[in-house]
Parts: C-alpha cells; structure tokens; sequence
C-alpha cells in the first residue's frame, strides 16, 4: 500500500474505534442506568452474585473434602496391600531354595509378574538391587514394563525416593504423573517402594506403581454434578428472586405512575385493588390517600377562588368611596395655604396616603388577574432602547431627590423584540425604584444587550445587597429584607410579585443575584418573538468581580445635597419593597 493509501486508511480507523467507543460508553451508562432506575434488577442482581459466591465458595469445600477423601482412601487402601505384597514376597524369597544365579533369576521372572496381579487395581511392579552392596550372586533387575511405550516408567523411581526407601526400611511413597503415550498425556498414579531381603543375593528395593486414574475420573464426574448443581440453584434462587420481587414491585410500580398521573392534575386517578394481602392494604391506603387529597384540593381551589373574588371585589368596591375621598382631599389641599400649619400637614399627609392607597388597589387589582388567569399579553414590535429610556425617565426626579447616578447602557443598533411595552416598562420601573432605594447614593448601572433568541437588561446597584436566603424570597407577595427599614418611596410590596409574573406572561425570566455591602443584580431576560424557549441570557447575571467602578458622566446628575422624596412627586408609580 502506498503512503497515501496509508494516510487515508488511518483517520477511517480512528473513527471506527472513536464510534466503538462511543458505543460501548452509551451501553456501559445505560447498563448503569437500568440498574440504578429499576429495584427488582438490583435485587435480582445482588442476589444472584451472593448465591454464585456462596455456591462457588460450597462448591470448592466439597470438591476438596470428596478429592481428599477419595485419594486419601485410595493410598491407605495401596499402602495396606503392597504391604501384604511385600510380605508376601519376602517369605517367598525367604522360603526359596534358589541357591544359583539362573534359580534366582527365574524366581525373580515368576515372582514380579505374579505380584503385579495381586492388587485391586492396575499396577507395575520394579524390582531392582540396592546400589553399594556387592553381592555374591549378581541378578539382574525384574519388572513388568517390557512395552516399548510405558518403557520410560522406570524413570518414576527418582534416586530420592530410592534413597529414603533404603534409610527407612519401611514402605515409602510418592505421587506421581505416570505418561501414557508419546504425546506427553499423563495420568495420576501412586509410587510405593520397600525393602526386600534376597538369600545368596542381598537386598533389593521393591516398587510398586498404581493408576489412580479411575479415582480422577470419579472427582471429575462428582465436579461436573456439583457444578450442574451450581449452576441450576443458582438459576432457581434468581427466577425466585424475580417472582418475588415483581410481586413486591408490581404493586410499587402501579402507586409511582398513579401518583405521577395525581401530580399532573388527573385527581380521579386510583390504584387496582386486588385480594386482602398487605399490597391490597397498600392499595387501599393509597386510595385513602389520593381521595383525602382530591378532596383537600379541591377545598383548597374554592377557597383561593373566594380569596381572589374577595380580593377583586374588594378592590373594586373602594374604588367608589377612594374616588369621593380623593376628590374631598382634592378640594381641602387646594386649599390648604389658608389653613392652619397642623391641618395644612393633614392635608398633604391625606393627598400621600390616598396616592399611596390607590397604587395598592391598583396592584391588588392586577394580582388578582394574575392569580385568575385573566391577565393578558397587548404584544407588538418594539424597540425596546426606547421602553428603557422611558422607564429611566420616569425614575430620574427620584433618583435626583436621592443623589444616586442612573448610568444607562444601550446598544447602538436597534433591539426589537415582541414585548408588551406596559409591562415591561413597569417592570423596569420598579427595578429601578429598588435600586435607587437601597443604592446608599452608590451608582446604579442599566445595561441592554440582545442575540438572536433574547433581549435583556441588567438594573445593578452598589448597594446594601442581600443575602442569598433574602434573594430566594425577593419575589414573595408583602415581603421586606429589613422591616425596621423606613419606606420612603411609599411602595405597596407587590412590585416585585408583578413584575415576575409581567416577565412569565412573555415566556421571560426575572432572576436577582446579591451580596452583603455589594449590592444587587436583577435581570430581566424577554423572547424576541413569542413561542422562542430560552435557553440563555445574552447579559451575565453576575457582576463581574474585576469590573471598574462607575466613573463616567452620569446620565442623570445628582445636586450637591440630597433631598428626601416628597411621596407626592412622583404619582402612579408601581412602587417596589424588598
């Protein structure tokens, strides 16, 4: 192959193994996966690897107990008869009258054949003289091997062997691998050897060599059945384990998907009932359950219906008295110059507080839609530089009368988005009017940006900032970070409640981040067009830690002294309290 041919092959190989491991990871995590999500796998699966390891673990016991006992049994029944066989043969050499080489001879040619018949089992017999004596008769040495393929069994006898047999003077063994052909087979066998006293010849070493294959076979069948054995109580503990379990888990099982079919909203939804065990208790009780809960919600619904009904009905039924009220405090602040310093005081005290008074009414009516569902989205095409602006103007006289900078970052190029401009720039107004509040006369940053999918602003002051549990409770209805905090602004407490549900009715987010002595952060993030899912926001939420602090111009300048509010100054505000 050329180089250019092994060029190619080469990035076709690295993705054929890229792609195989990919596929072995995604089967690895879903394997992970099954068996983390699913109770009757992990039980079946753990009982199945405690019964392999506690038959494995019975399986070797008694493999080794029936191996010890067969071989032990075996060479005790070998020792006892070569002993007889030894004896036998030492009377026999004791009771001969063999007085010449060739008498000897041919008793060894007679003796040697007639003692390898006599075991239970197949067996050779070696009869060879003890080195170091010098007899006076030489006789050569006698066994039963004459075949040219089982001519290397003598070999078996090693020098240590015929060593301890001679120092002992009694039967010694061994065991040993007996070959059976060219080809290197081998079966177990056992070597015995001993000393025999020859007349006129002197003394000869005696062996005998047994085949215990028969016995091998035996532990080899009994390990075979002990493994069946294994393997189908394993297979029998797992089915068992699966019966159980699906019986425990069925029921388990049916109570998660009624119980995710409850918390969709389906309330009518129960569990089957089936015979008097406890999973029909089980049942029974979790039907008990869901129809106490059916019915604590739907009282729960009803009176959150005649909360709302009487909230509305409330706000609207002031409305008559607040407007002869209004139009009373109308003519008597009017008039106020002629009066006396105290009712002059009442005076403009009244006109703040029914100002006041008519904000809350006004927010308590647009809960109240929220709450109903009646709210609705009056959507167009805007630029939404220009709602910014809009709200930053209706923020500057306050901002003014408390010396904060307003700083506002618009892009140059226009930033359209389908929004409701009323909402959203209540929204923003009442971000800012926070923001000013709890600026401690630091500066307060507007910042727009936009992508493709979203458009968001950023409100951030260097203020006294709040701490992550006070930020998860920001948007609660009535809810105030410090309530010995003095309200100057006049706010109603439910600036924050609107505006979060002002930025949900456009598929938006209202997000706020804080810190102690930092100040505080609060982003609104809007769709451009409606139906598009957020996925991000093109502003950071956080501050960025490395960021210089405000030193330019300011789009709003503050006068030499601060000075407080006059409630009165800035009217039809939705004002906000945290």
């Amino acid at each position: 192959m050329t180089g250019e041919g092994q060029a190619a092959v080469a990035p076709r190989r690295a993705r054929t193994l890229r792609l195989a491991g990919l596929r072995l990871r995604r089967g690895v995590r879903g394997l992970v996966h099954g068996f983390r999500a699913s109770l009757q796998i992990r039980v079946i699966t753990s009982t199945l690897v405690v019964g392999i390891l506690a038959v494995a673990v019975l399986g070797g016991f008694l493999s080794d107990r029936i191996r010890d006992g067969l071989y032990e049994q075996r060479v005790a029944q070998v020792l006892e008869e070569t002993a007889r066989s030894t004896e036998a043969a030492q009377a026999t050499f004791s009771a001969s009258t063999a007085s010449t080489g060739p008498e000897l001879q041919t008793l060894f040619y007679d003796l040697v054949p007639a003692l390898a018949l006599g075991g239970s089992g197949e067996r050779e017999v070696f009869l060879r003289r003890s080195p170091g004596d010098v007899p006076p008769l030489l006789v050569n040495d006698v066994s039963t091997t004459n075949e040219v393929s089982r001519a290397d069994l003598g070999d078996l006898i090693t020098e240590e062997l015929r060593r301890a047999v001679r120092d002992a003077r009694a039967q010694q063994w061994m065991p040993v691998a007996i070959p059976v052909d060219e080809n290197g087979t081998v079966v177990p066998g056992v070597l015995v050897g001993s000393v025999v006293e020859v007349p006129a010849a002197g003394r000869y070493e005696l062996y005998y060599l047994y085949d215990v294959s028969a016995e091998q076979q035996t532990l080899t069948f009994v390990q075979q059945v002990l493994a069946l054995a294994g393997v189908g109580l394993v297979l029998l503990v797992g089915g068992m384990t699966w019966l159980v379990t699906r019986q425990a888990v069925r029921p388990v099982r049916s109570a998660a998907r009624v119980a995710e079919r409850l918390a969709d909203g389906h309330l009518t939804e129960r569990m089957r009932v089936t015979g008097v065990d406890e999973m029909a208790t089980l049942a029974r009780s979790f039907n008990e359950m869901a129809e106490s809960l059916q019915d604590q919600i739907a009282r729960m619904e009803e009176l959150s219906h005649l909360q709302r009904r009487f909230v509305s009905d409330v706000s609207h039924e002031l409305r008559t008295p607040l407007t002869t009220v209004r139009m009373a405090a109308e003519v008597i602040h009017a008039s106020r110059d002629g009066l006396d310093p105290a009712a002059r005081r009442s005076a403009e005290l009244l006109t703040a507080q029914l100002d006041r008074f008519e904000a809350l009414l006004a927010d308590l009516l647009e809960i109240s839609r929220f709450d109903a569902g009646a709210a609705m989205l009056d959507a167009e095409r805007r630029d939404v530089r220009d709602v910014v602006t809009a709200a930053v103007e209706q923020v500057g006289p306050l901002a003014e009368r408390r010396g904060v900078w307003l700083s506002v970052d618009l892009p140059e190029q226009a930033t359209v988005a389908d929004v409701d401009p009323r909402r959203v720039e209540r929204v923003l107004r009442n971000l800012l009017v926070n923001a000013v509040e709890h600026a401690e006369g630091q500066p307060v940053e507007v910042r727009l940006a936009g992508d493709a999918e979203a458009v968001a602003v950023t409100v951030r002051d260097h203020g006294v900032g709040m701490t992550a549990e006070e930020a998860e409770h920001v948007f609660d209805r009535f809810w105030r970070a410090d309530p010995a905090r003095a309200r100057t602004t006049g706010g109603t407490g439910l600036g924050l409640a609107i505006s979060i549900e002002d930025a949900h009715l456009h598929g938006g987010w209202l997000e706020v981040w804080g810190r102690p002595g930092r100040g505080a952060s609060f982003r609104l993030t809007v769709p451009r067009r409606a139906g598009i899912t957020l996925t991000s926001s093109p502003l950071p939420l956080v501050p960025d830690p490395a960021a210089p602090a405000l030193t330019a111009q300011p789009t709003v300048p503050a006068p030499a002294r601060p000075q407080e509010l006059d409630p009165a100054a800035v009217p039809d505000l939705d004002r906000l309290e945290a």
